[in-house]
């Protein structure tokens, strides 16, 4: 077995979880094959793979950048309850 029953009960201890003896012997169980399955795949020569590769070709999402004209702030203040000298005014904050 790659993990014991009092690793599960730390591990869902940090999580927060309440395993009743039974589910703590499935859940045992279960991440032992999960943990088995991890170390199948140790066994596998991925020497020649790069870190970064990918299955399909991977290619930025983002639009360009594109220069347009802005609102205004005359048109952004619009919105403001309240403004001064062209620029948002909010409450004091700071005593």
């Amino acid at each position: 077995m790659k993990i014991s029953e009092q690793d599960v009960a730390y591990v869902a201890g940090l999580a927060r979880l309440s395993l009743t003896p039974e589910e703590l012997k499935t859940m045992t169980g279960k991440m032992d094959a999960m943990l088995g399955y991890v170390d199948k795949l140790n066994e596998l020569d991925t020497d020649a793979i790069v870190p970064t590769a990918h299955a399909v070709p991977m290619a930025n999402a983002f639009r360009g950048d594109q220069v347009i004209p802005s609102s205004g702030s005359a048109a952004a203040l619009a919105n403001a309850p309240q403004g001064t000298d062209g620029c948002f005014q909010v409450p004091r904050v700071i005593e």
